[in-house]
């Protein structure tokens, strides 16, 4: 019957363990829901400290990609040539939309949103130390041990009973159950409160012995008074991973602002490429119509064949253009796709009125006030203003670690007392002990390395902190120009285009009364064509040019579909 209820015991405790394990596991979905609302907590708090950070934040995945909401394209585009049927089924998508499927789908998008909420997950994690943190756990062993027993025997010796001891060996059966729980305090001033409650509990199951027990309640307050001690010192980590996150945040919020910009560019350029294969389609059969005329002249005897041959050669050269154009084309396409973190084969088109609606709006703002502007809002120059400030930080914590371990050690005990219940403690017996622990800086090679290196590093953020203002300097005037120049690019490519279209009719009309020469055609419609590219090119540039402007004086706001409000004035905050 002991063995029995030893055995029972046993299969309870270890049952006990084991359904403890399985509810381990099986609450996994609980603890990811719980990290995932913290997170989105402490994103939150934050939020508002971040202009034009998203509000609606969060890694989670959207529904699989559709195109269904997208109209299709109907007709045939004729500069295709014979593939001139093959946008013909596929869905056309608008800049905004293009932005939206970014913000939703790209890889690289979801990685830097991922990267945030692995820094706020980290805090989470410093906070924690900061608050009370408690343990608990027990353990239970069941032993069988061979003891002595010693027991009178009678035996009849020559008619007599005689009464001998003898000493038997026999097995003890123990069971040792031991159960504890405490909990821990970080306190600001640096100190650490620690306090714990065990029981022990033996019983020996075998020979009748009485059951023992024994409980201990302590507390424990150990205050650093010299290193260690302080507000700042103490909670050095969790204010650094306070900022990395307020960091990220700011990181990210310019991000969008990129990343917005890069689609925007990569559309506008894959336009841009669509529209070079429309003017060397152009171009092309301009040129198969000027060969035919010159055969019919020249079988008549009014063209020389090296004439004949020039426009030959010239039309197989642009045939040879339109080809590669066409390449580039839907190389770009199939490239901004996988940038939009969609699939390669998702039959879809860019919308050609995008390119139509671009026009040259310049900024009205002086470069000097741009650059007092991106002075004050720059997300990347606060980034770099405050890790200044983290750099003078970890100098005063790194010169606190050269001073000696002197701290205030306070405890007390309670027991129970011999009898009594494990929960019924003796507090009139309590023990209290005071004292302090000291231990002179004798070895300090690693924090002095450490504290001439935080020297240094302060050195470094505020040569850091002065070549941020002069490269933002630099990006607003080298983005001025790069508008200016755009700008003028145009200008030239508009009057380009005008001078080439009237010498290519001013060469048609001459080679029709036979008196132009194949050469001045052929330049000319090689100018034509040229230049149709160089305004497109140009528009584009000064597009693209005009978004990196407002990007980098920190004024362009995204939307959270990915979509931007673009000032065309701008005022000093």
């Amino acid at each position: 019957m002991i063995h029995c209820s030893i055995q029972a015991r046993l299969t309870a405790v270890i049952s006990s363990l084991a359904l403890g394990i399985w509810g381990a596991g099986c609450s996994s979905t609980h603890f990811r829901k719980s990290a995932d609302k913290e997170v989105a907590r402490t994103i939150a708090e934050k939020t508002p400290l971040v202009p034009n950070m998203d509000e609606h934040f969060t890694i989670d995945h959207p529904t699989a990609f559709s195109l269904e909401k997208f109209p299709l394209r109907k007709d045939e585009q004729e500069f295709f040539g014979g593939n001139k049927g093959i946008e013909v089924g596929a869905h056309v998508i608008t800049l905004e939309e293009s932005l939206e499927i970014a913000v939703l789908h790209s890889r690289s998008y979801q990685n830097r949103k991922e990267t945030v909420f692995l820094t706020a997950l980290s805090l989470t994690q410093s906070r924690h130390t900061f608050t009370p943190i408690f343990s608990s756990g027990s353990s239970a062993i069941g032993a069988t041990a061979p003891v002595d027993v010693t027991r009178e025997i009678s035996r009849l010796v020559d008619g007599t009973v005689v009464k001998q001891t003898e000493v038997a060996s026999a097995q003890q059966q123990q069971l040792q159950l031991h159960a504890d729980t405490g909990v821990r305090i970080l306190l600001r001033s640096g100190g650490q409160i620690a306090s714990d409650f065990s029981v022990d509990f033996s019983s020996i199951l075998t020979g009748g012995l009485p059951s023992v027990s024994n409980s201990r309640l302590g507390a424990r307050l150990t205050q650093p008074l010299l290193r260690g001690a302080g507000f700042k010192v103490a909670r050095e980590q969790l204010t650094q991973a306070e900022r990395d996150l307020l960091y990220e945040l700011r990181n990210f919020a310019r991000f969008r602002k990129d990343f917005s910009v890069q689609i925007a560019t990569t559309y506008y350029q894959v336009l841009q490429n669509r529209d070079r294969v429309k003017n060397a389609w152009i171009g092309l059969q301009n040129f198969r119509l000027n060969v035919e005329r010159e055969e019919s002249f020249a079988k008549e005897g009014q063209r020389t064949q090296a004439a004949l041959g020039q426009l030959q050669q010239a039309q197989l050269t642009t045939e040879t253009q339109w080809n590669n154009a066409y390449r580039n084309y839907k190389q770009s396409l199939d490239q901004f796709k996988i940038l939009l973190g969609i699939p390669v084969d998702t039959n879809l088109v860019l919308a050609d009125e995008e390119l139509e609606k671009l026009a040259i709006l310049h900024p009205e703002i002086s470069v000097n006030q741009a650059m007092s502007i991106a002075l004050e809002t720059r997300l990347d120059l606060y980034n770099t203003k405050d890790q200044f400030e983290d750099a003078g930080r970890k100098v005063g914590v790194s010169k606190n670690a050269l001073l000696p371990d002197l701290n205030l050690v306070v405890g007390a005990t309670a027991y129970n007392s011999a009898g009594n219940s494990p929960l019924q403690l003796d507090y009139e017996r309590m023990r209290w002990t005071a004292g302090f622990d000291t231990r002179l800086p004798l070895n300090r090679k690693a924090e002095r390395n450490g504290y001439r290196t935080s020297i240094i590093n302060y050195d470094r953020a505020g040569r850091n902190l002065q070549l941020a203002v002069d490269q933002i300097k630099l990006e607003i005037q080298d983005g001025w120009r790069t508008l200016a120049q755009a700008k003028q690019n145009y200008e030239v490519a508009e009057i380009g285009v005008k001078l080439s279209q009237r010498r290519v009719e001013e060469q048609e009309l001459l080679m029709q009364l036979g008196r132009g020469t194949a050469r001045d055609l052929v330049d000319a419609r090689t100018d034509l064509i040229s230049s149709h590219n160089q305004r497109t090119t140009a528009l584009v540039e000064h597009t693209v040019a005009r978004l990196q402007f407002w990007r980098d004086l920190g004024m362009l706001f995204i939307k959270p579909n990915g979509q931007w409000n673009e000032l065309k004035h701008a005022n000093k905050p």
